[in-house]
């Protein structure tokens, strides 16, 4: 077994599952004896938890293995995550890479990790994805107050413009008990808010044998004490019910926000991507989510530049989104991705155009979110208090995820203070004062 006593630091790109995973992998490490340190500090080994959505994310890669380099020439480097599993041979041909891991094989890099010594050669160790057939769960904790929660890994879904099946397998579910015992490990340590992630997360139940799903699952998760708020990180509109929606609304812990995949406004462009819905049932969800809680926040991804989107394509999911209740957007930019549907497709999108596009819905975007905010000008709400300081001012979280900032005061982190929202700043953030409780 590997000496005791080395350090070991981890970077992570991509999303909330992956930053669950290495969270996972870090405690896996210490218990082999392994220190934790930042990534910016010199370690004996570096961990790369890499993502493939975009070709920025495989550039960053590269990018942060010579990061790495710079402060530890001599570090062993481990490259995991979707990338490596997607092109296990180019990550290797990196220089400096020592060792890259598939989806199979990352949760065993403790046991892997037995000989530091560089490699000329990257070694890799990646089966294809259907021996990725099981689940490993896995939460982040360190920020005490939020953690990410593992309960769904894998996707079924054919879009025509994703990697990710090939990436991470399969649909599949952590038992329900599981689950639940992670919640509640995660509440004896301090944290107030879990954010519930997976690939497909609606998809929850798929792979058990039981008659669990997601519906079942939060109904369970909200009777868990010591936690005051769960988040729902994203969730297919085909995939979210009048039921679901109906519980959130009145439930004890799961608060009124929503991160809803819409991709395109246009049902041609969703077609030509596979998409499981159509416009109609999108504005519906919104709808009925607005009818039972109209203060919740609804958050849209959107892809821009498909192949064969037109102007008129483009324009149809502007004024669509335009017209929605919703109050913010992820925008991304169309970028090739080989073994996909998508890449053999006619109609290609110049590079500028998908930018320019990508622009004016970050407008719009940014026009939605400070109206959503704007409407709570005045009013008070609780707010769940962060670690984070800048300057003089900590920032916090309402449950229907609107920032707030106010000056610092150390006893308040981690705690829920009832605010009143006074006026946006400039970078579109409620100042807020407290409000003080009146004795009875």
């Amino acid at each position: 077994m590997l000496n005791t006593g080395k350090k070991v630091a981890f970077y992570t790109l991509g999303c909330k599952l992956n930053f669950s995973e290495t969270s996972s992998i870090g405690r896996m490490m210490q218990e082999k004896g392994f220190a934790t340190v930042d990534f910016e500090e010199q370690a004996d080994v570096y961990v790369i938890n890499t993502c493939s959505v975009t070709d920025n994310a495989d550039k960053k890669c590269r990018y942060t293995v010579r990061q790495a380099l710079r402060t530890s020439p001599d570090a062993y480097i481990v490259v995991i995550g979707c990338y490596a599993q997607l092109k296990p041979k180019e990550i290797a041909e990196i220089p400096g890479v020592d060792l890259v891991l598939g989806a199979a094989e990352k949760f065993r890099l403790p046991e892997i990790l037995n000989d530091l010594t560089k490699n000329p050669c990257g070694q890799v160790m990646a089966t294809e994805i259907r021996a990725a057939d099981f689940f490993v769960d896995a939460y982040s904790i360190g920020d005490r107050t939020r953690s990410f929660l593992k309960i769904q890994d894998g996707c079924d879904y054919k879009c025509s413009f994703c990697t990710i099946p090939l990436a991470r397998g399969k649909s599949r579910s952590d038992l329900p008990e599981n689950v639940l015992r992670n919640a509640r490990k995660l509440a004896e340590s301090g944290v107030k808010e879990i954010v519930l992630t997976g690939v497909n997360t609606g998809d929850y139940g798929a792979g058990l044998k039981t008659k669990d799903n997601f519906l079942s699952l939060i109904q369970q998760l909200d009777e868990v004490q010591g936690i005051e708020r769960f988040r729902i990180s994203s969730i297919e509109p085909n995939l979210l019910t009048d039921e679901i929606i109906d519980f959130v609304s009145k439930s004890n812990r799961f608060v009124p926000h929503f991160h809803i995949p819409l991709q395109s406004g246009s049902d041609e462009i969703l077609s030509g991507m596979r998409r499981r819905y159509r416009s109609a049932l999108y504005q519906s969800r919104v709808e009925k989510i607005k009818s039972v809680m109209p203060h919740a926040c609804i958050g849209v991804d959107i892809i821009v530049g498909f192949p064969g989107e037109t102007e008129e394509h483009f324009m149809e999911t502007y004024n669509f989104l335009n017209g929605l209740d919703v109050s913010y957007f992820h925008v991304f930019t169309y970028s090739e991705r080989e073994n996909t549907k998508a890449i053999e497709m006619p109609g290609i999108v110049p590079t500028a155009l998908r930018e320019e596009r990508n622009s004016r819905l970050r407008i719009l975007s940014e026009k939605k979110r400070r109206a959503f905010y704007a409407s709570f000008a005045g009013s008070s709400a609780q707010v769940l208090f962060e670690e984070e300081k800048k300057g003089h001012d900590m920032y916090g979280f309402t449950d229907n995820y609107l920032k707030v900032s106010v000056p610092y005061e150390k006893e308040w982190v981690n705690q829920l203070k009832t605010v009143q929202l006074t006026h946006l700043d400039d970078q579109g953030i409620f100042k807020g004062t407290l409000c003080v409780e009146q004795p009875i």
